[in-house]
């Protein structure tokens, strides 16, 4: 059921951004029309998160200010010149690059625009963009500085905190005029659903998706993009009880659970585990600690390693995530 409906929200998301996209421009359309938008001349009313901006109907310049952003505008072989980074980390390349992207970001040619989380609008300015493209929540956020970067070059910032990926590529496809392609990577991600879920036995536990962060616990519900990779194959991700507070964002969320080590055991019950953005020497480590090494997934060796790169979720990630899956439980 959860597949279904991920799939009709995507479909509704494609449908309806296209329609609240405007073209305008001095031509109406045909040939003409493309010309005019290769020039520049040729623009959509693109709503978003900050307002609405008249963007070009064919980008060729764009900056992403969101590191979130750059690996779903990949997935669209939108013509990302440049891109922030976040400070290197083991989910990242050296540039601040998520490592699931980070290849094809090589092969497109992106530049690191800047690096960290306060945009540096001389380097941006330095990409001649065409168009900016960020994020209105979560540590990559731009909106603060809106204003400034809209002077540089026409500006959207979507949020990713409250859309799965295959809605937010929906979004950044209907906005830069690769609806097709994002259509075609919807529909390539259901076709590997069908695909694992075939081939694949599917455990009676229920699942736990966490990650240990040695004092609080930040537990993957079945809304998070990982529970919904999980779901969409049909595992039960099991409903915990904790915080949905996230440190420094103050806001709640329905995708994450935050629990303590010492509510750990009676939150996962008789679960199996599986880590979110760990390395094996990490997901070792964890299981050996006192809290841990007693849970019933632990002793029975139902603890599974979903990837350093499943922490943050697009369309390589999902993938990647789906041939883990069926690796373990083919």
């Amino acid at each position: 059921m959860r597949t279904s409906w991920s799939r009709l929200r995507a479909a509704a998301v494609i449908a309806a951004v296209a329609v609240g996209l405007t073209a305008c421009g001095s031509n109406g359309g045909g040939a003409d029309a493309a010309g005019a938008g290769e020039k520049g001349g040729q623009t959509r009313a693109v709503r978003h998160e900050a307002g609405t901006t008249q963007v070009p109907v064919a980008p060729k310049r764009i900056v992403s200010v969101s590191v979130t952003m750059t690996g779903h505008l990949l997935a669209l072989d939108a013509p990302v010149v440049a891109s922030q980074g976040t400070p290197p980390s083991p989910f990242t390349d050296q540039n601040g690059f998520f490592k699931q992207w980070a290849g094809k970001a090589q092969e497109k040619g992106v530049k690191l625009a800047y690096q960290g989380f306060e945009a540096d609008l001389e380097k941006i300015l330095a990409q001649k963009p065409d168009l900016i493209i960020g994020a209105a929540t979560g540590h990559d956020s731009t909106l603060k500085v809106y204003d400034k970067l809209k002077g540089i070059a026409p500006t959207v910032l979507f949020r990713h905190d409250n859309v799965s990926w295959p809605e937010l590529t929906a979004k950044l496809g209907a906005a830069i005029g690769l609806e097709a392609r994002a259509k075609e990577v919807v529909d390539g991600y259901n076709q590997r659903i069908e695909q694992v879920k075939s081939k694949i036995k599917v455990p009676e536990q229920e699942a736990v998706l966490l990650r240990d962060s040695n004092t609080e616990i930040p537990v993957f519900t079945a809304n998070s993009a990982q529970g919904g990779v999980l779901g969409a194959v049909g595992f039960k991700v099991r409903t915990v009880e904790g915080s949905s507070t996230v440190k420094g964002e103050g806001a709640k969320r329905d995708d994450l659970a935050i629990l303590s080590q010492e509510t750990l055991a009676k939150s996962v019950g008789d679960a199996s585990l599986f880590f979110v953005g760990h390395n094996p020497a990490d997901i070792a480590k964890s299981q050996a600690k006192p809290v841990w090494k007693d849970l019933p997934a632990v002793k029975d060796k139902r603890v599974y390693d979903l990837g350093v790169d499943s922490f943050r979720m697009d369309y390589f990630s999902a993938m990647s995530m789906l041939d883990r899956v069926e690796k373990l439980f083919a």
